[in-house]
């Protein structure tokens, strides 16, 4: 079973930066993609970033291009998402998904496949 483990969610004002941390376990494919999302009350969930494990190939939203940099640590158990420039529009609660198998990570950040998802963390940007 996947396990992910976020942590580094908290308020932090308009402009400032956090870094979202995801600890996952329980892979039994060689090569998955894992990544982060975000909902907001009322609103669908959104993939904004995502990379895939074996070729580091990645994903972003429109939106937070330029802002937020996925990256992994060496055995690509963790991932992070370094957050900058952060607006209230970026107020949210954050999931750590992954799927594993072949499948990019577009695919996961499009939510078409069955990924796991961690307990989520709440990220707010005060004005």
């Amino acid at each position: 079973e996947v396990q992910l483990v976020e942590s580094g969610g908290g308020l932090v004002q308009t402009g400032g930066s956090l870094r979202l941390s995801c600890a996952a376990s329980g892979f039994t494919s060689n090569d998955f993609a894992i990544g982060w999302f975000r909902q907001v009350p009322g609103k669908e969930r959104e993939g904004i970033s995502c990379i895939k494990r074996s070729d580091s190939s990645t994903y972003y939203l429109d939106s937070v291009k330029g802002r937020f940099t996925i990256s992994t640590d060496g055995a690509k158990t963790t991932v992070y998402l370094q957050m900058n420039n952060l607006t209230p529009e970026d107020t949210a609660v954050y999931y750590c998904s992954a799927e594993a198998g072949y499948v990019t990570a577009e695919w996961l950040c499009q939510g078409w496949g069955s990924a796991s998802w961690g307990q989520g963390t709440q990220v707010t940007v005060s004005s």
